[in-house]
């Protein structure tokens, strides 16, 4: 089974292209959703008690969270050493569950795949991309977002340029959408091309 790690900085529109990846019939594990499913779970209490105040209601609060971590230099190691084994749990139940139901191929969408050495456990990477202008412009207009909180995502991410360097196929979603869609769908035909021409012969 082919194991595509999917990624791309802050804004490039990662998660509407693995929505185009399930769209395409490759079942995709998104390390974000984990990650909010652990934050109102098991992580809880452990991110609390590295971080006290941030649990509310029974689940982190990002916000408080965020706040807190902007203030420490180490913290981000702190809850990366929490967090990281546990998304790595799920990733891996994850894929023997697809192998079972006999996938061809799997789509493991990592943000910091580069910055957690995740290359390794994928057959090919995908970087989605686009102008750094209109990155910029995509993630200010969030809500809560200010420049100052874009520069420290930015700071603790690969470069853009260096991702693309590195990647085995870019997705550029700076034009339409339906182009975004379309070069997502190409991906899949020539992966499966390449399956089944026996390219990838441990996956």
């Amino acid at each position: 089974m082919l194991r595509i790690g999917l990624t791309g900085s802050i804004g490039m529109g990662k998660s509407t292209m693995a929505k185009f990846f399930a769209e395409a019939g490759v079942p995709v594990n998104d390390s974000d959703a984990v990650v909010h499913d652990l934050y109102a779970g098991e992580a809880a209490p452990l991110v609390d008690a590295a971080f006290p105040g941030t649990l509310k209601n029974g689940a982190v609060d990002r916000q408080e969270l965020g706040r807190q971590l902007a203030g420490s230099p180490d913290g981000f190691k702190r809850l990366e050493a929490i967090v990281h084994p546990l998304v790595r749990k799920r990733e891996a139940e994850f894929i023997e569950r697809e192998q079972q139901r006999s996938a061809d191929m799997v789509l493991l969408d990592i943000p910091l795949l580069f910055e957690t050495g995740a290359q390794s456990r994928v057959d090919v990477i995908v970087v989605v991309s686009c102008d750094p202008q209109i990155q910029r412009e995509r993630v200010l207009a969030r809500s809560g977002m200010t420049v100052e909180k874009f520069n420290m995502i930015l700071a603790r991410q690969t470069p853009d340029a260096e991702k693309r360097a590195r990647a085995d196929y870019v997705i550029d979603t700076g034009h339409s959408i339906e182009t975004a869609r379309k070069r997502v769908a190409e991906i899949v035909s020539d992966l499966r091309r390449r399956l089944a021409s026996g390219e990838f012969l441990n996956a």
